[in-house]
């Protein structure tokens, strides 16, 4: 499942983690990559992702983007299952707000996966180029793959599709920004191979909490290729 939370401020002007967490809850997701994490919108109250760990009882990878005296803003990535060979990216540009991607292989009991989860930049140029650092990420992974986040892609020519539809054929296509009334294709996951994506959809209670829907897909992990099996490779 991936999400941007908007900071757990809903359409209303309402920050209301519970109502977020709910509709979480709900779908029950093994994986889970959340956008627009923002501490600084808690007052002496409990860390975002903490809270997030506690509720789901998940394994949590936080990135942060930015950090100020009143706190921090970010992603983080949440697994039921245990997590390895963690990295957090540095994707930025310069000039541009600071940008990370969350790196892991994730050890599930129907096989081990490798993800990526992201949030890009507003600028066409700008997604490009992460586009570009991503697929060097995921180049040397034999295992099932997943990318997944907010990709901030609006389908124009020469935009970041084509830079990650060469090594994930297997994608989602859900609108679901803005959340009362989604027109665009923002939020994504994308599966190589292209088979282990089983199904995929949007919760559309989440425009109640966001103004992003939330994708959520059924991913079969598939069997490492013969000369990989036992060496964990990715």
């Amino acid at each position: 499942m991936t999400w941007n939370i908007h900071g757990g401020v809903g359409p209303d002007g309402r920050h209301d983690l519970a109502r977020m967490l709910a509709v979480v809850r709900r779908a029950a997701p093994d994986v889970l990559a959340l956008q627009e994490v923002d501490a600084r919108k808690v007052r002496g109250g409990e860390h975002p992702i903490d809270l997030f760990e506690r509720v789901l009882g998940h394994r949590g990878v936080r990135a942060d983007a930015i950090t100020t005296p009143d706190g921090d803003y970010g992603q983080v990535l949440l697994s039921r299952w245990p997590l390895s060979n963690t990295r957090i990216h540095d994707i930025s540009v310069a000039g541009r707000e600071p940008r990370r991607a969350i790196a892991t292989a994730i050890v599930a009991p129907g096989g081990k996966f490798y993800v990526v989860a992201a949030h890009l930049g507003l600028k066409i140029a700008e997604r490009h180029r992460q586009c570009t650092q991503m697929a060097g990420i995921i180049k040397a992974s034999r295992l099932t793959t997943v990318v997944l986040g907010d990709f901030n892609d609006w389908m124009w020519p020469g935009s970041m599709q084509r830079v990650l539809a060469s090594h994930l054929p297997g994608q989602t296509r859900h609108r679901t920004f803005p959340a009362s009334w989604p027109l665009l294709r923002l939020d994504r996951i994308y599966c190589r191979p292209a088979g282990a994506l089983v199904r995929s959809w949007t919760d559309r209670s989440g425009a109640d909490v966001s103004d992003h829907l939330p994708v959520i897909a059924e991913i079969i992990p598939a069997d490492p290729p013969p000369s990989m099996a036992g060496h964990g490779a990715l």
